[in-house]
């Protein structure tokens, strides 16, 4: 059997295609994905910035802008301290162009050679002989109590945003802006560092509307039956704060016999067509109480033309963003919605500034293997529409063109195959400075130096990482057994540190199962990877060794740590202990599921529109899956520019011909199939360019002969 298709509703199905006006096949892969919820779906369909969740919202973002903002002020010297990661270059890169934008005396650093993941002592220290008051830590940070101290003891402030796993003891600064820490209510906790910057420079560009920190109250009557109900809602900083409803029956209750004087006193009362509006509070309260009340429908309607007169309700008819509410929404619900879409517009959030900011989220996303649901979609979509549009920000620029990737159009897996790969090769090997000059000099003969410099260091990580398995090989094998099929531990001091990462990551595809790579540095110290898969979250794992630990901290399922030398015996002998506790997944054996079948009248190029929609392709969203039966090979020929083991096809179904690969599959042909036979196939669509020419082909994942007479 290729491939099990889920069984789905019918009903589920159609109810998404009315719902959210989608076909019945995007419906139906929607259903076997499990993206029912407009909460979901929304990031599919929609592109749009307005999509993603308010900065304000993360912990301590209005402190973090507010202490930026003094240091610009009063001239203050801030340091940004980011990690030696693409997610660290990136965030380091996007802040310190915006706060250099807007006039502060700011520098960046980054953990160099082999210095130590984190904020150092030294760098600390360093900071304060230079008489510097503000150290704005990225992608790093959370776990650093003891560096942040020191910063205290020496009047430096500290502002963390951060986006790793906090430890049981955070350090003792009040800034965190982290969505991972307890009491966040950030609506999603999966990020990357460098979103996390970037929603701290959309706060930022926010600062500048006089609109910022302002409580406003927006208010809402309308008849019900005999009565009238009034609403009401809080908002600062695009984010709502709070929300009334009161139902009164005209002349049966005084104002003052209500919760809406306490609610509004103090506010600025904005509505949506105030000679209604005053009217209704009229019949309600009559006219001896006043209401001060701001229309901002003429406003809104200047910037967004399609609301021009038109009502509250019908506003909440024609609102994409509440077709995807779960709940009926209400006409206060898009008062609200409304009110931010004009907000967003008129703080401008699509400049080509912010259009280059999201180029380096995306960048950060893809590398740190974030899951591509939720805002990411958007953030990555974004990122990537920019490059694919010819604006591709300098640096990235200069490097595409060195890799002969300028002009093409990029998908995620294109930019985590061929760029991502050379910008961590910077940091691995400890000139991840390179990397931030890259992105950060104006001159664009040194930026195409610094791209050059950059792709020789990714070649030389590719013979370290096969030196790394030479040398790790049959100790990986070893362990395996040792740690009861559980673990795999592999340590050498000849590993390089910056392919320490790669290796475990690698032993994991190897051993499916969680893996540690470690070295010894010269100083002494041993730093370790680790790196896991089938659910296995690693953090409470390395948390039972702590005490072996200088420091440590990751991910769920990518982490790193450092120890003396010394306790590496130690360490192995009590993970042995502790492998016996690992649970994990049961291995997929089954077939693959597909997330459609596509009979052949259907199997025509148009199908790229569908995979489109599902794009960006990576981490909790796999390229989609297609099934078809009774293709006839027309042609077969075998290709491979070393060794010939790919086959290159021609297949009829439909009313098209179709250009298929078949990778790895050269063996195959003759023995289990050969051209005029009918087969079924497992496959993905994608696009293959040649000569500048753009067309759809078919990659085969597997293939069997069509039964006769099926």
């Amino acid at each position: 059997m290729l491939c099990q298709k889920k069984v789905i509703s019918k009903e589920v199905v159609k109810e998404l295609c009315s719902r959210y006006a989608c076909d019945p096949l995007t419906a139906s892969i929607f259903a076997r994905r499990d993206i029912v919820h407009g909460v979901d779906i929304q990031y599919y369909l929609e592109q749009d910035l307005r999509y993603l969740h308010s900065p304000f919202l993360l912990p301590s973002m209005e402190d973090a802008v507010d202490r930026i903002l003094t240091a610009k002020d009063e001239g203050e010297k801030v340091l940004i301290f980011g990690d030696r990661d693409v997610d660290g270059i990136t965030s380091t890169t996007l802040l310190y162009r915006y706060l250099k934008e807007i006039g502060i005396d700011v520098q960046w650093r980054i953990p160099t050679g082999e210095d130590a993941y984190g904020l150092s002592i030294k760098a600390v220290e360093e900071f304060a002989a230079e008489y510097g008051t503000l150290i704005i830590t990225v992608d790093c940070g959370i776990s650093n109590n003891n560096e942040i101290a020191r910063a205290a003891e020496l009047g430096i402030d500290v502002i963390i945003t951060d986006h790793h796993n906090p430890p049981e003891t955070m350090p003792g600064t009040p800034i965190i802006v982290n969505p991972k820490i307890p009491g966040s209510i950030y609506p999603f906790r999966d990020i990357s560092g460098c979103a996390v910057v970037y929603k701290l420079v959309t706060a930022l560009r926010f600062a500048q509307n006089d609109l910022y920190k302002q409580e406003l109250c927006l208010l809402n009557v309308r008849p019900v039956h005999e009565a009238y109900t009034i609403e009401c809602v809080k908002v600062i900083n695009m984010t709502e704060r709070a929300r009334l409803t009161e139902t009164i029956t005209p002349g049966l209750v005084h104002i003052e016999n209500t919760r809406l004087p306490q609610f509004l006193q103090g506010q600025q009362i904005i509505v949506w067509d105030a000679p209604l509006q005053k009217k209704q509070l009229e019949k309600i309260f009559g006219t001896g109480v006043e209401f001060n009340l701001l229309d901002i429908r003429p406003e809104i309607s200047a910037a967004i033309s399609f609301v021009r007169d038109v009502s509250l309700l019908r506003v909440k008819e024609m609102s994409r963003i509440l077709r995807y509410h779960e709940q009926p929404a209400s006409e206060l619900d898009a008062f609200l919605n409304i009110f931010i879409t004009y907000l967003h517009k008129k703080t401008d959030s699509c400049t080509p500034a912010v259009k280059e900011d999201l180029q380096l989220v995306m960048l950060a996303a893809l590398a740190d293997i974030m899951p591509l649901r939720n805002e990411n979609r958007i953030l990555v979509r974004q990122g990537l529409a920019s490059i694919n549009t010819g604006h591709a920000t300098p640096g990235l620029r200069e490097l595409l063109a060195r890799l002969n990737l300028a002009g093409r159009r990029m998908g995620s897996t294109d930019i985590s195959w061929n760029v991502v790969p050379v910008l961590n090769a910077a940091g691995r090997l400890g000139q991840p400075e390179l990397a931030v000059q890259l992105f950060l000099s104006d001159d664009a003969g040194e930026r195409d130096r610094l791209a050059g410099q950059i792709i020789q260091l990714n070649q030389n990580r590719r013979q370290l990482g096969s030196d790394a398995w030479n040398y790790t090989e049959k100790q990986a094998y070893d362990s395996f057994r040792e740690y009861g099929g559980k673990l795999v531990v592999v340590i050498d001091a000849r590993i390089h540190r910056g392919v320490s990462g790669i290796l475990a990551a690698n032993l994991v595809k190897m051993f499916n199962v969680p893996a540690i790579a470690a070295t010894v540095l010269e100083d002494g110290t041993a730093v370790g990877s680790m790196r896991s898969t089938r659910g296995y979250d690693i953090t409470g794992l390395l948390a039972q060794c702590s005490d072996l630990f200088i420091n440590h901290g990751g991910h769920n399922f990518a982490a790193g740590f450092s120890l003396p030398k010394e306790n590496l015996p130690a360490l192995q002998e009590r993970l042995k202990t502790l492998a016996g506790t690992i649970e994990l997944e049961a291995p997929a054996d089954e077939a693959p599921e597909v997330d459609a079948e596509i009979p052949l009248n259907w199997l025509t190029p148009d199908l790229l529109k569908t995979t489109d929609l599902f794009e960006p392709y990576g981490e909790e969203n796999p390229p989609l899956s297609f099934y078809s039966r009774r293709m006839k090979i027309i042609s077969a020929d075998i290709i491979g520019k070393t060794e010939k083991k790919h086959l290159k096809l021609t297949l009829a179904g439909g009313k098209h011909k179709w250009p298929a690969l078949f990778w790895n599959a050269a063996d195959r042909l003759g023995t289990e199939f050969k051209a005029g036979d009918s087969v079924d196939i497992l496959y993905q669509i994608n696009r293959n360019l040649f000569n500048g020419m753009e067309t759809a082909q078919i990659v085969i994942s597997d293939l069997e002969k069509s039964e006769a007479g099926a």
